[in-house]
């Protein structure tokens, strides 16, 4: 494995020996970025919830956006082996610059599985380069991980589709040129319909920018959408692909949730294990102390567990396994609720220091919830999980230390 970087890091580099050169070179890129700007500037960048236009702008023009963009249109058409080591790298430092490359997938996926030839050439080269942007407008006031439960109507007039319905907690919502909408078919409720609407098309508004806890630096709003009038032509895949399509999406959005959860449980460990070594406390340094090793042990046993899950979960999305989207769950729900715990931890063992605003981690613990919330709750997933489990247990092969018959006879 041929590595540029070569400063001795605390977390193994075990996952990058199936990373090819080129793979490995962007990688290093985007750890060059982030100790020369993203980490010293994450501090700034999340005192106010503006969109992080320089972070934005550095990640476009070094092309760690057009990782997920085909290579027709410039981009490297990254495999998510490649994207978690990208974004668990970014969330180490900054939540903001590690959601830049989740929203990239999240907001362009459909566009480039389901636009027409013509709309990607007009959108995909400018989303790639960040001249455009775009936003993915799926959850509603009473829809977020059950896309089932959506209410925003689309139907078809002629050569048109028009939408109407309500969408919220919007990312980019202020700041996109195009969004994409998933509604249900007016004339067939069982049936969904994706379609790309210009943020200035007639009937449509778009809210002032919605206060929030954490992630500063991707701000969210909510949409409307009164008689929304856009061509046949912006259509994404077939009538009846919106659910597929917003599912890839999500799917993929998932495993970037885990990775920047990883990221930023990795990054709380650092900077816990740092002061521990500075930090004097009844005559020796804190981390001469056994209790606090066994918080590190703990920390750091499980981040290397779940780091190998979601590992396991992009190599089966690269290859195009089946079952990928139960150990997507997996990985998100894992890896989430384990950074929550591990930031809470960290920020114990910093004592006075890390409660305080510029400690980073202060926003670390603001940040970590939403991991826990967005792209499907871990209690969401947890169900998921949990039915899928009880529904294949019934043809799964039998443990051999069985009798025969059924349990409740023993």
């Amino acid at each position: 494995m041929n590595q540029t970087n070569t400063v001795s890091r605390l977390f193994g580099e075990h996952f990058l020996h199936d990373l090819n050169p080129q793979e490995l070179q962007m990688l290093n890129k985007v750890r060059g970025l982030v100790v020369s700007h993203i980490g010293p500037n994450a501090h700034k960048v999340a005192q106010k919830d503006e969109f992080a236009w320089d972070t934005f702008r550095l990640l476009a023009d070094e092309g760690v956006i057009g990782s997920a963009f085909p290579v027709e249109y410039g981009g490297t058409d990254a495999r998510q082996v490649l994207r978690i080591r990208i974004i668990e790298e970014l969330g180490r430092v900054c939540s903001a610059s590690a959601s830049l490359i989740t929203g990239a997938d999240l907001s362009c996926r459909a566009i480039v599985a389901g636009a027409s030839p013509g709309m990607k050439d007009q959108l995909l080269p400018g989303l790639r380069s960040g001249q455009l942007q775009a936003a993915f407008a799926l959850t509603e006031p009473e829809a977020g991980s059950d896309v089932r439960g959506l209410k925003t109507l689309i139907r078809q007039e002629g050569e048109h589709f028009v939408v109407n319905g309500s969408k919220k907690f919007i990312t980019r919502g202020t700041t996109a040129d195009w969004f994409m909408v998933v509604g249900r078919l007016e004339t067939d409720s069982s049936r969904f319909v994706a379609v790309l609407v210009p943020r200035d098309a007639p009937g449509f508004a778009i809210s002032p920018e919605v206060d929030k806890m954490g992630w500063y630096g991707v701000p969210i709003s909510s949409l409307e959408f009164e008689n929304v009038r856009v061509p046949a032509a912006n259509l994404l895949g077939k009538i009846g692909d919106g659910f597929e399509l917003a599912q890839d999406a999500l799917l993929r959005a998932r495993m970037g949730h885990a990775a920047m959860a990883l990221g930023r449980a990795i990054g709380a460990v650092e900077i816990a294990a740092t002061y521990m070594n500075d930090r004097t406390l009844f005559g020796k340094t804190l981390g001469a102390h056994q209790g606090a090793q066994w918080m590190l042990s703990d920390m750091v046993s499980q981040i290397e567990a779940a780091r190998a899950l979601l590992t396991i979960t992009a190599q089966k999305y690269d290859r195009g396994d089946g079952d990928v989207s139960i150990y997507a769950s997996m990985a998100k729900q894992q890896a989430t609720d384990l950074c929550m715990k591990v930031v809470t931890d960290a920020l114990q063992l910093t004592g006075g220091r890390g409660y305080m605003k510029d400690f980073p981690l202060e926003r670390f613990f603001r940040d970590a919830k939403l991991n826990q919330i967005g792209e499907g709750s871990s209690e969401v997933h947890k169900t998921v999980i949990g039915r899928d489990v009880v529904r294949r247990s019934s043809s799964a092969q039998r443990n051999p230390s069985l009798r025969e018959g059924s349990l409740v006879d023993y």
